[in-house]
Order: structure tokens, then sequence, then C-alpha cells
């Protein structure tokens, strides 16, 4: 149990057998919101055509991460190896400093180096800018072969 300004939160993580449809559907529920929210380059189209890898990462990802208030997931995040894979957030807590404690959590506690970011979402590369990220690599297409350009960015302390 953390907490995060005035928000009492529970971080759970949940192991592969624990991943249930209803969780797994839940934190695609609150992955569309966030999207929506921050990823503005995206079309409608675009969203419902990631569910399918978003919904297949979160099954599988090695570690997933799951923040909980009040019984309700308000974000996640999913690491493999040493990479953030995933981060997202419900909007209502955007600023709040979830991000912030997660991506720490994934430094110290998972020995989190690397991260990628969509170009055209600035307030991602700023925050982990902020958190110590610099970016060594760039990408035209996405992981999915869609032009949506990727920055790679590394933990530089």
């Amino acid at each position: 149990m953390i907490y995060i300004n005035k928000y009492h939160t529970d971080i759970v993580t949940p192991d592969t057998t624990e991943r249930t449809e209803e969780v797994i559907t839940s934190l695609v529920e609150l992955w569309k919101k966030s999207v929506k929210a921050s990823h503005e380059f995206l079309t409608e189209t675009d969203i419902e055509n990631l569910i399918p890898t978003v919904r297949d990462a979160l099954k599988n990802i090695n570690h997933l991460i799951i923040v909980r208030s009040s019984n309700e997931e308000i974000g996640f995040m999913g690491i493999e190896e040493s990479k953030i894979e995933m981060l997202f957030i419900s909007p209502e807590y955007f600023g709040h400093g979830l991000g912030k404690q997660l991506v720490k959590n994934a430094i110290n506690d998972y020995g989190c180096m690397f991260v990628d970011v969509n170009e055209q979402n600035p307030k991602a590369e700023n925050f982990y800018r902020r958190m110590g990220f610099k970016e060594f690599e760039r990408t035209e297409l996405d992981e999915q072969g869609n032009p949506f350009p990727i920055i790679k960015m590394r933990l530089y302390e």
C-alpha cells in the first residue's frame, strides 16, 4: 500500500494465472481512456486496431503492476527484462505522481533502464526525460509496423 498525494492506493502484481478476463478487460478499458486523453495522434480506428495487441501484452508481459484505489484499477505498468513496455494511468489521476512512483518502482525494484515513447506524444517524452531517460535511437515505425515514430530512451543517472 502506498499513498500518492491524497490517494490511498494498492499496488498489485498478479502472475499470469491471476490475470482473469475481468482484470484484462478492465485494464484494456483503462488503456483506452488513457490513450484517448494522451495520444491525440491516434484515430478511433487506430485505437480499436491496437486492442488485440494490448490484450495479448497484458496477458503475457513478464511483470504486470496494477495500481488500485477503492478496488478500481487506476493505472498499470508492464515490464519485460529491463524495459518499461507499457505505463498507463487513468486520466483522472494524471499529474498526481502515480506515473512517477511507478517509474521509480520500475527502476529501483526491477532494474529498468529502457523505455520507448511515441514521438507524437511529447508529454510522455518530457516525463521520461525528467525521470532521467535520454534518447539513444529513433525509428520511423512502431513495433507493429505502424507509421508512428518511436523514440527509444535509456536511463542515465
